[in-house]
């Protein structure tokens, strides 16, 4: 249970691979799907 067991965490950094042990980062900078604050002053 180290490096080369890919169900551990440890290993799936080793491995460079992703799964439950090991989940993916979620993206930081997400845009907003609607418009936003920029669309919604148009109708003014």
């Amino acid at each position: 249970m180290g490096k080369g067991d890919k169900r551990t965490k440890k290993g799936k950094i080793f491995a460079g691979s992703y799964g439950k042990s090991r989940p993916k980062p979620k993206p930081k900078n997400v845009a907003p799907v609607e418009g936003g604050e920029k669309s919604s002053k148009k109708g003014k």
